[in-house]
C-alpha cells in the first residue's frame, strides 16, 4: 500500500540535525560466556543511535524527530520504521525485551531502518503529527516509510507474534522484505 504523506513532504523542508552512524560490528555469538560482552555491544549500539530511535518520550517533538529521521534515512539509504507506542504499552515492553534477547535481530532492524519511535499517551498523543497517517488500531503500531517520506505499509505488530511471543523468523523475513537494498 502506498500512501503519500503530505506531513513527511513538509518534514523534508524542515532543518534536521545530523546523527551518529550505526555501529557496524557483527553481532556477538550466542555463547553464554559472551552475555556481558553482548550486553556491552548492545549498549554501545544503542548509544550510537539517536534518542528518537530508542525511547518513547512525551516531551520529544515528533515533527523535529521525523525531520531528523528523514535526513538520516536519506543519508544512509534506508527506509524509516515508525513505531507508535509508549511506556504504558505491555507489548512495547515485550518487543523491547525480545530485541534485547536477540541482538542479531536488533542489529538487522537498525541496519535496515531508521527507527522513529513516536509516543502516544494521554500526556502527548502526537495527534497533529499522526493525522496524515492511517489510523492505528492497536499498539505497538508500525509504519514503513520510504526515505522520501511516502508511507508504504501500516500494521500493528500482531503478525510478528507466534505462540504468544515475538518471532525472530517473522522479524527477519519482514526486514528482508522491506530492506531498500532488496528493492526491485
Amino acid at each position: 500500500m502506498k500512501i503519500p504523506t503530505i506531513l513527511f513532504i513538509f518534514l523534508l523542508v524542515l532543518p534536521a540535525w545530523s546523527s551518529a552512524a550505526l555501529n557496524n560490528e557483527a553481532p556477538d555469538s550466542p555463547d553464554i560466556k559472551q552475555t556481558s560482552h553482548r550486553s556491552s555491544s548492545r549498549a554501545k549500539m544503542l548509544k550510537a543511535l539517536p534518542a528518537y530511535s530508542t525511547i518513547y518520550d512525551p516531551q520529544r517533538d515528533a515533527f523535529k524527530d521525523g525531520a531528523a529521521a528523514v535526513a538520516l534515512a536519506t543519508e544512509t539509504n534506508r527506509r524509516i520504521l515508525i513505531e507508535l507506542g509508549g511506556n504504558w504499552c505491555t507489548w512495547c515492553h515485550r518487543m523491547e525485551a525480545f530485541f534485547k534477547k536477540n541482538p542479531d535481530v536488533e542489529q538487522k532492524l537498525h541496519e535496515t531502518f531508521v527507527m522513529l519511535k513516536i509516543n502516544v499517551n494521554n500526556e502527548n498523543d502526537n495527534a497533529e503529527f499522526l493525522k496524515a497517517f492511517p489510523k492505528a488500531l492497536g499498539y505497538p503500531h508500525m509504519y514503513v516509510s520510504e526515505y522520501n517520506g511516502s508511507v508504504l505499509w501500516s500494521k500493528d505488530t500482531a503478525e510478528f507474534v507466534v505462540n504468544g511471543s515475538y518471532s525472530k523468523e517473522a522479524f527477519l523475513t519482514f526486514f528482508d522484505q522491506w530492506n531498500i537494498k532488496n528493492k526491485k
